[in-house]
This record gives C-alpha cells, structure tokens and sequence, in this order.
C-alpha cells in the first residue's frame, strides 16, 4: 500500500512494542549484560528499527533515552526511547518496554494522503489487524477500512522460503546481512546518544569506530 502510493508519500512513523516479563525476569539471561549485549532496546528495538528503515530508507541521527525503572538488571535498560531521522528528513519515534504489562505491538505510519496502523503480532500480542485510514480532502474524519489476520503465523516459514530462494536464484535476500547491520549500527547509536546526551550522527555511529 505504500508502494502503490495509496498514503501518498510518508512523513513519520509512531510505534511501540513490548511485554511485561515474568516472575524472575531479571534472574534471566536477558538481564546479563555480557550476554545479551543490550537491554530492551537490543532485545525488541532492533524489530522497530529494521521495520521503520524498511519503510523510511537509512537514518542519520538518532536521540534516546533509556530507563531501568522496574526490573532489576542495570545497567541494562527495562525502556527504551528514540527518535530517528532518516536522510529524507521523516522522522521515526518508537518506544520498546519490558513494563508494558499488557503485551502490545503497533506501528503508526502517517503519509500525507493517509495512514496505516499495524496492531498486534497473534497469540498474546493480540489478532493481527491493519487499519487503513484516508484522509478527505475537506478534512474531517478519514475514511476508515480495517482488516483482520487471525490465521496462523506463517512468517518464519515464509522467511526460510525466502533464504532458500535468494540461494538457490544467486541473489540477495529480501532482508540481508547489509539490513541487519544497518539496524545493530542505528541501535549502538541511540545507545550512544542515551550515554552522552546528545544527538548522535549515524555516520560517527560505535560501531563504525
């Protein structure tokens, strides 16, 4: 649908996932520095991040903040925070938390002709449901379609067919090694910019250092 331009052309997107642990959560490997490398931002934030650079494009400076408000693992963080901006100048905020006690994942994107809003993952995160809203040109509410994806999750099987493919035809994967390592250099940036307090340029990221 953003391909298609049905949104018109994108001007930011609004997202949030997260769970709420278990009983013990911080006695877990998640909660060991040395083994996790990160805290909540790492964990569910990559997913975030990887989603809103395949829609926005790279990004170029990044602000966050973390907190370790309620689980007992710092210096990990149990919330993360962020604004990314991407080299179009639209701009990304996502937030990722292991206090959000009912389990949540949404994505807001906002086009300048509409938006689309993704709720829910199935199982505990809820049915997988996309809202499409149209903006009228008199202004006032948008037209509104919603669907529903109650169906099994097919997505990993998906993604496997889609390796096996990109191997088989000689090419790249839809979502390849450069992908993954452009989301893991903008996640050591907003780490960067939580630690320093300042607005972090992607191209002076940790990890190209």
């Amino acid at each position: 649908m953003v391909q298609s331009g049905k949104i018109g052309s994108l001007m930011y997107i609004r997202a949030a996932y997260g769970h709420g642990g278990r009983p013990g959560y911080d006695q877990e490997w998640r909660a060991d520095a040395d083994l996790a490398g990160g805290g909540e931002l790492l964990d569910q934030g990559v997913h975030i991040v990887d989603l809103c650079r395949w829609f926005l494009g790279d990004f170029v400076q990044v602000i966050g903040m973390l907190g370790t408000w309620f689980w007992q693992m710092a210096p990990l963080e149990d919330n993360g925070f962020a604004l990314l901006r991407a080299a179009g100048g639209q701009v990304a905020t996502l937030h990722t938390s292991w206090t959000q006690w009912k389990n949540l994942f949404r994505m807001e994107i906002f086009g300048k002709d509409g938006y689309l809003l993704i709720e829910g993952l199935g199982g505990s995160y809820g049915t997988e449901t996309l809202t499409i809203g149209i903006r009228r040109l008199e202004s006032g509410p948008p037209i509104v379609e919603s669907l529903e994806f109650p169906g099994p999750d097919i997505s990993w099987r998906a993604e496997w067919e889609e390796f096996k493919a990109a191997i088989q035809e000689g090419r790249q994967p839809s979502g390849n090694g450069h992908d993954g390592y452009q989301a893991a250099r903008t996640i050591d940036a907003i780490y960067e910019s939580a630690r320093t307090g300042k607005v972090v340029d992607i191209s002076l990221a940790v990890a190209d250092k």
